[in-house]
């Protein structure tokens, strides 16, 4: 254990030092160190398995994969003692066989996420139930860049989102200026336009190097019959033998995610539905206005055009009738009708006939003010729908800033297309890379079966019931390092170390949400706090773990010091190696939390 001094220049005259102890570990570390060694000053690969099999409930792990351990963490230190002039404590007898970990050692190994974080890194869920049992990693207007209003329209943010395992991907599909090609854009706005084949050609380069698992990409169409043959022509020539035929027009029960494996599907509505389509849309835009309160009718019909009829915002009202006309003489477009595997609409009518979940399957699209008003009156219905169909929700359009809502109000009922804004950061996208940190990353969890069937009472999930205590999850947050890796001296306080302070948080249905934090660790790098939060939990299948560190400011906002959800469902229980995010849920390199969880 060893001190480092830190120097701090108070009105550039005075210089304040501040000795701090780096961290040793925690009593509840030692005893168990010495309960498993057996009394030992080291414990052997042998003992270090029954303490990752009885304490951790690593159920599979072998004294092979132990050992395997021992190697690394020992490796691990032996780097750090190249880099430092301290040595590193090994084990070795005398033949150069590694023997066991000490206890400094055995805390060492604690804080390597690599090996002991809280989260399994392997697809474990069952791939071979159809695609309506998953909620899918699912992305919105997926070439925006900015707002969605006068941001550019690119591939890069498209790569972005395969590259962190989004598996549906929304282009909005529209005439370019001389109508003879496909531009990419969201449409009668000032953003700036892409190119359908770019946007194409990079998500066959992307669509697999995070996840094996399909990508469904969404067209949102407004183009004349000869450009949908020629989005037919470009898509199957790009993507080849990755695209995903369906075999039947009409499909009673959507393939399996395995069987889909390094395959793109295509998900949109029929061809056709010009003015019909136009004349719903306008309606429903003017009445999400009135809700809002907006004052620029203008603005929301540019904004969110979700679920767009196939041609129904062309300029003009004459535009469309000239349309219409030219789709009846020409028909419909074979080839493109042949690529859709998932067929999509909105509702039409009232909502509880389009929630009605008979004959063929298909997909379903509901804003979030539309989902919110259904789930008032019809909640049973939205999840019996979601067992067999696909449910999509969206940002509501005055969302111009491309912020986002909260996704459980989407999960909560069995919507598997939970469609977030991946362009920005904050809380939502947060929960979101939350969720999709389960079953190894891949962008598909399993639905809880509460979700997929009825109670033994014949009931439907319904997440406004008041349901009993399932699980009681107990949190200990031990301590954190690697700020001072991370972050210059200054960066939270130009006169004195940071004051640290932990958010322990539940996300899920109404009634298992709770806050908590612990208390404030002033004037410290190297924060322990020992404190441990229970928390009682009526849907744990639901639910996240929202972790976030701040710092103490007493005359401005607490600073960002790190944050992480992780799913409840998939927590590994016992001493875990906790790594944390920055706000744009990108890894930081060295901050960890030691932390401790158990069920009860």
């Amino acid at each position: 254990m060893g001190t480092f001094t830190y120097n701090y220049k108070m009105f550039k005259c005075f210089n304040r030092k501040y000795a701090i102890t780096d961290q040793s570990p925690p009593p509840d570390v030692k005893d168990v160190f010495s309960t498993f060694s057996g009394g030992d000053i080291s414990i052997s690969a042998e003992k270090l398995r029954w303490f990752l099999v009885d304490h951790q409930g690593e159920m599979e792990c072998t004294t092979q994969d132990s050992e395997c351990i021992i190697d690394n963490v020992l490796r691990s230190l032996k780097r750090n003692q190249e880099k430092e002039t301290d040595s590193a404590v090994m084990f070795e007898s005398d033949n150069g066989v590694h023997q066991g970990l000490t206890l400094d050692d055995f805390f060492h190994f604690l804080f390597l996420d690599d090996f002991n974080g809280p989260l399994k890194s392997q697809v474990h869920h069952d791939m071979n139930a159809p695609l309506s049992h998953y909620f899918i990693y699912t992305g919105h207007n997926s070439y925006l860049t900015g707002n969605q209003l006068s941001s550019d329209c690119s591939d890069v943010p498209i790569i972005k989102a395969l590259q962190r395992g989004v598996r549906v991907i929304e282009l909005d599909l529209w005439p370019n200026s001389t109508r003879d090609d496909i531009d990419v854009v969201h449409g009668r706005t000032l953003t700036t336009p892409v190119s359908l084949a770019q946007c194409l050609k990079s998500i066959k380069e992307y669509a697999f190097v995070k996840s094996e698992y399909p990508v469904i990409i969404t067209l949102e169409d407004h183009l004349t019959p000869d450009l949908q043959a020629k989005v037919a022509e470009m898509t199957t020539q790009i993507f080849g033998e990755m695209l995903y035929y369906p075999h039947t027009d009409t499909m009673v029960e959507f393939p399996t995610p395995e069987s889909l494996k390094s395959r793109i599907l295509i998900s949109t509505k029929q061809p056709k539905e010009y003015l019909e389509c136009k004349q719903f849309k306008d309606k429903e835009i003017e009445r999400e206005l009135a809700e809002e309160g907006s004052s620029s009718p203008g603005h929301s019909t540019d904004v969110e055009s979700e679920e767009k009829c196939n041609g129904s915002d062309l300029d003009d009202q004459e535009d469309l009738i000239a349309l219409d006309k030219k789709t009846d003489q020409q028909g419909s477009t074979p080839e493109y009708k042949r690529l859709i595997t998932i067929h999509a609409g909105k509702p039409k009518g009232h909502i509880k006939d389009s929630l009605k979940a008979v004959g063929s399957v298909k997909r379903l699209s509901l804003s979030e003010q539309e989902l919110e008003r259904a789930s008032v009156s019809h909640g049973p219905d939205l999840v019996r729908f979601t067992q067999k169909n696909i449910l999509r929700v969206y940002p509501k359009g005055t969302r111009v800033n491309s912020s986002n809502y909260r996704p459980h109000i989407g999960w909560m009922y069995g919507a598997q297309m939970v469609a977030l804004n991946m362009q920005g950061h904050g809380r939502s996208l947060w929960f979101m890379e939350g969720m999709f940190r389960s079953n190894g990353g891949c962008g598909y969890v399993k639905k809880p079966k509460f979700l997929l069937e009825r109670d033994p009472e014949n009931e439907t999930f319904d997440p406004k019931r008041t349901l009993p205590v399932k699980k009681t999850l107990k949190v200990k947050v031990y301590m954190g390092n690697g700020w001072s890796s991370d972050f210059s001296k200054t960066h939270f306080d130009a006169f004195s170390p940071p004051d640290f302070y932990t958010k322990v948080c539940i996300v899920g249905v109404p009634a298992d949400r709770a806050n908590k934090k612990t208390k404030i660790i002033a004037d410290n790098w190297f924060p322990v706090w020992d404190e441990e939060f229970e928390f009682a939990l009526s849907v744990p299948e639901l639910a996240l773990l929202r972790i976030e560190v701040r710092e103490y400011d007493k005359h401005e906002k607490d600073d960002f010091g790190g944050q992480t959800c992780l799913p409840i469902s998939e927590l590994r229980p016992g001493f875990r190696s906790v790594p944390l995010y920055d706000q744009k849920g990108e890894k930081l390199k060295s901050v960890k939390l030691l932390m401790r969880f158990q069920f009860r």
